[in-house]
């Protein structure tokens, strides 16, 4: 293990220069609430795809993905396959729609203040309750990354892992504070390219020093036969149940209710950039998946099996491999998908506060300067909680994103679909949604490995999806203001 390493030490130091000049650049161009948010809605299909990607993926996909595919093998990937799937979906059937619909529907820069507007809900209940949604589940997100960060400072510098997860919240909070959304998603774009140059660069090395493929697929096979099996976890031995390729696969439901996610889709420039935003997008998720899942098996007989935590297999198999400095550079993708992730979800958790509970019920008339000022002192004060939650050394970064990615997809996803393509959905329908799919994934969490051990989110999607219908069809019909709007969009 390198430890207090100068040519790692400098690369970080110059790549954190780096991010905090770009958030400098950002600040200068954030004159409003909406280039906060949204950067006034200028995002290329480049910007858009890959900071997409990268703000989705996470320190999960350097630590988490890798780590599972180390301990079960190529059983592991039936997430990956999941996950691109939901990519492609998101991509193919939310983010015209959305881009387009958001900015009609009153220039809407949040996820809540979208469904108010949707519905002309005129309470905030609905504004507020997918706020408190929100800010609930992003303190668990951005806390797995802070815990990701924590895991990197730990292992190449030896830090202790307090003052690791400090260094890195501090990180990420100094360029969010500044910039807003123009430096989290530019800086998301750099991060997403690092990631997926680091994921490929690794097993590709890794596995031409074991003899090439089938060299490589021989000693892994040797190591342990069921380590290649898509149906056999090769921690145990045991055949992966139906419930547990379904709970897997059903990440990709996830997509459709990610805030963080879906800020790209409402701040891209033109719905005309979409299709070319999706392929990027698409290819991106692929690779990288593709090459984390090859990290965490050719990591079985590249490295030694005894490693006291499975998510630190990429760090240690970059510092066995490359120079120093180059280790730093590669090692550096882990901090930038850390940060991508927790740039992002600190945002999104800001913009809430600020524009659906500050702006919509405290100050009504606040100013954009000031409204802007409030969103960043947000993103310290929501920071601060996250990093209090992080603090546990034991924590795993794959066990914290998976309930807070359970919670958006079943509290939001179900509501923005219906909300986006059914003409009869209302103001009780969007609330129903939100708060069955919401509690489910609480609720199922709580109990004790869940029933049938059934990822909570499929719980959750299925009863939101019901209750939005019975709501809907149990209440009055939304008026000829809100169903004339839905036209417009449907034949556009």
């Amino acid at each position: 293990m390198v430890e207090n390493n100068l040519g790692i030490a400098f690369t970080f130091a110059a790549y954190l220069l780096l991010m905090l000049g770009i958030g400098v650049v950002a600040y200068k161009r954030t004159t409003n609430l909406s280039d906060y948010i949204l950067g006034g809605r200028s995002l290329g299909p480049w910007t858009s795809a890959i900071s997409a990607g990268a703000s989705d993926m996470s320190g999960w996909l350097l630590l988490g993905l890798p780590g599972a595919a180390y301990l079960s093998g190529l059983s592991a990937s039936w997430i990956a396959v999941g996950l691109l799937v939901g990519t492609w979906l998101n991509w193919l059937i939310v983010a015209r729609r959305l881009r387009v619909y958001s900015f009609t529907s009153g220039d809407s820069l949040t996820l809540p203040e979208f469904f108010a507007n949707r519905f002309r809900d005129k309470s905030h209940v609905l504004r507020v309750v997918s706020a408190i949604f929100i800010l609930m589940f992003f303190l668990f997100y951005t806390s797995s990354g802070l815990v990701a960060g924590g895991k990197l400072f730990e292992t190449v510098f030896g830090f202790d892992y307090i003052v690791a997860v400090t260094i890195g919240t501090i990180a990420i909070i100094s360029y969010t504070f500044f910039g807003g959304f123009l430096a989290v998603s530019w800086t998301d774009l750099i991060q997403g390219l690092m990631m997926v140059v680091a994921l490929l660069i690794v097993p590709i090395i890794a596995m031409t020093e074991l003899g090439g493929i089938g060299a490589s697929g021989s000693q892994i096979l040797a190591e342990n036969p069921d380590m290649l099996s898509w149906f056999v976890d090769a921690s145990n031995g045991e055949t992966l149940t139906a419930i547990g390729i379904i709970s897997s696969l059903a990440w990709g439901l996830g997509y459709f209710g990610q805030p963080h996610i879906l800020a790209r889709f409402a701040g891209i420039r033109s719905a005309d950039d979409i299709p070319k935003a999706r392929r990027i997008a698409v290819t991106w998720s692929g690779l990288c998946l593709v090459a984390a899942m090859a990290v965490g098996i050719l990591g079985t007989v590249y490295m030694t099996r005894d490693l006291g935590d499975g998510e630190t297999i990429f760090m240690v198999m970059v510092n066995a491999i490359f120079h120093p400095v180059i280790a730093g550079v590669l090692l550096a993708a882990i901090l930038a998908a850390v940060m991508s992730t927790a740039d992002s979800q600190l945002l999104v958790s800001s913009s809430a506060l600020t524009d659906d509970f500050y702006k919509a019920i405290l100050r009504k008339d606040a100013g954009q300067n000031e409204l802007v000022w409030v969103g960043r002192f947000a993103v310290i004060g929501i920071a601060v909680i996250a990093y209090l939650l992080a603090m546990n050394p034991d924590s795993t970064v794959l066990g914290l994103v998976s309930y807070a990615w359970a919670g958006f997809g079943a509290a939001f996803g179900p509501a923005l679909i219906m909300a986006l393509f059914w003409r009869r959905m209302n103001t009780a329908g969007a609330l129903a949604g939100i708060v069955v799919g919401g509690v489910t994934v609480v609720v199922w969490a709580e109990m004790s490995g869940g029933i049938f051990d059934l990822y909570e989110i499929v719980p959750g999607v299925i009863l939101a999806y019901i209750a939005i219908v019975v709501a809907s069809l149990a209440t009055a019909e939304p008026n000829d203001e809100i169903t004339a709007e839905f036209d417009n969009i449907n034949n556009a």
